[in-house]
């Protein structure tokens, strides 16, 4: 995967929006490869990189079918090899070249609009402890075992929307330094997780 000699990573939701807005308007095509989204953001940064898969499942972009899989086997790539101690990730070319349509993923850009002005308003420097050094390799197992749940949950209707909803927040948690929106993002995924196992037993 390619890196900018001069990357940028966007520091709120609302930042990571715009530069997904101005990849996807920049693209000359009817649509937009997941290279291009990860570029976008900041393709060495994990936080963003769980931010991009994150808010693929939780947008209206999650009804295409075989698309939280895919974000799934992305996170567990990407969580995989911080685990690994590599600080630039390798994806598979056949994953990178993967699309969403142009037209729906800037649809879904807009859908999240408010949604981001909202949450920006409530992250800050927060248990930043939590969201550097050592205590990376804890979120990366969270994330791998949030990925590993999503093709399961892809048969329950809208089931992946708390795994989409999770790894953004927990992305936005690392690229905000808020460890307190970490914790408390997986605190809500277990509950979340444990009432729709609550309701097939």
């Amino acid at each position: 995967m390619t890196n900018h000699d001069a990357e940028q990573t966007p520091e709120d939701l609302e930042g990571l929006l715009d530069f997904l807005e101005g990849a996807g308007k920049e693209v000359d095509a009817d649509s937009i490869s997941v290279e291009t989204m990860l570029n976008a953001v900041g393709s060495r940064s994990f936080g963003a990189m769980l931010l991009v898969p994150g808010l693929l499942v939780f947008s209206p972009l999650s009804g295409i079918v075989g698309l939280p899989t895919l974000c799934g086997l992305l996170v567990l790539l990407i969580a995989g090899q911080l685990l690994a101690g590599r600080k630039h990730f390798w994806l598979p070319r056949w994953l990178l070249r993967r699309s969403v349509p142009r037209k729906r993923f800037l649809k879904a850009l807009r859908f999240l609009r408010p949604v981001a002005r909202w949450v920006d308003k409530l992250i800050k420097h927060r248990l930043t402890m939590l969201t550097h050094g050592a205590a990376t390799w804890v979120v990366a197992v969270i994330c791998i075992l949030i990925a590993l749940s999503m093709p399961v949950l892809e048969l329950v209707p809208f089931a992946n929307s708390l795994s989409g909803a999770a790894l953004a927040a927990i992305g936005l948690g690392l690229i905000a330094r808020d460890g307190l929106l970490v914790v408390l993002t997986v605190a809500v995924y277990l509950m979340g997780l444990g009432a729709i196992a609550y309701q097939f037993m």
